[in-house]
């Protein structure tokens, strides 16, 4: 009796996420066509077996050398794992950078690459776990918190929560009213010129480019609108944030284009630029007094790591802290 026939086809798919646009081999392994013919192989156990297949091969894929590439390398890992961990792993690790804490409040750390709300492509979001951090933080009875106001997915920062419903609408119409003092902390591509001031340009929605539909949006910087600090150092200033690839280049998007002394510093090539996160931290939060608490509530939150990284590895300093608690961002620049 004959042997079976076997093939070997190479299984080509154009990976996804960090690496779009690469094309690689993730499967040569036979499959025999009589066993085929009798047990068909089902279309979601085979496209398990690649993405196991493919997880496999990026383990065994060599370290960067280079320093840098090895921090963003990690940075590209840990935003995906964070889409992909359970929730109630997610809850903790919140519930492991908390600022603050009282009867009314809980103010987190938001982490870099995560969504506040759900939407297309979002497998979890800070809004899914807020029922389980607050079991975490005030026993199985407790009622999930609530939002007080949103930052970008890939904005780092201060964020804050609410036990009561009531009390996050108080806190949402402080920040509508403009009763909240917010600090960012930023390094932009360029110096802004002049060096302080209020900006006051409207700018509109517009569709742009790409293989999906895309939308680009801005407002006045005081009203709190998605995006508005990004478009206006990007189009009114003319300084984008560094990492920032969506309001780099009004007509596209593609990764931000970096001077050649910025990539020297970073010790990164160009092609690796799409990797540098956005480098836009909530830095403080002033409250105005609340409920029972009768002062000012300060929020502070320290910088990501590898924000002050890329603040060493520019050779930029520190924006200094006046007598009265306040910082000055005239040095957090790239130039």
């Amino acid at each position: 009796m004959a042997a079976p026939s076997c093939g070997a086809p190479g299984v080509w798919i154009r990976g996804t996420g960090p690496r779009s646009g690469s094309l690689f081999t993730l499967v040569s392994k036979a499959f025999c066509s009589t066993a085929a013919a009798t047990s068909p192989l089902n279309a979601q156990r085979l496209a398990e077996r690649l993405r196991a297949q493919q997880r496999e091969q990026e383990t065994k894929k060599p370290e960067p050398t280079n320093p840098i590439q090895r921090r963003v390398q990690e940075l590209v890992r840990f935003t995906g794992q964070l889409q992909r961990v359970h929730p109630n792993v997610l809850a903790k690790a919140l519930s492991r950078g908390i600022l603050h804490q009282d009867k009314d409040l809980v103010v987190i750390s938001k982490p870099y690459g995560l969504p506040v709300h759900g939407g297309p492509g979002v497998q979890l979001c800070i809004s899914d776990v807020l029922p389980i951090l607050a079991k975490i933080l005030n026993g199985h009875k407790a009622e999930p918190l609530h939002l007080c106001h949103r930052l970008d997915k890939e904005t780092t920062g201060v964020m804050v929560l609410a036990w009561e419903k009531d009390v996050a609408h108080q806190v949402q119409e402080m920040f509508r009213t403009r009763q909240v003092t917010k600090k960012y902390w930023a390094v932009t591509v360029r110096v802004p010129m002049p060096s302080a001031g209020v900006v006051d340009i409207p700018i509109l929605e517009k569709e742009v480019q790409g293989q999906k539909q895309h939308h680009k949006v801005g407002k006045l910087p005081p009203t709190g609108v998605k995006h508005q600090l990004r478009v206006h150092l990007s189009f009114g200033l003319d300084c984008p944030v560094l990492g920032d690839h969506k309001y780099s280049d009004w007509n596209r998007l593609a990764p931000q284009k970096l001077p050649v002394g910025i990539l020297k510093k970073l010790g990164l090539k160009q092609s690796k630029a799409r990797h540098i996160p956005l480098h836009l931290h909530a830095r403080q939060l002033m409250l105005p007094a609340l409920g029972s608490r009768k002062e000012e509530l300060h929020l502070v939150c320290r910088l990501p790591r590898f924000f002050a990284h890329s603040l060493h590895r520019l050779g930029l300093e520190m924006p200094n802290q006046d007598q009265n608690g306040d910082f000055e961002a005239g040095h957090l620049r790239a130039q």
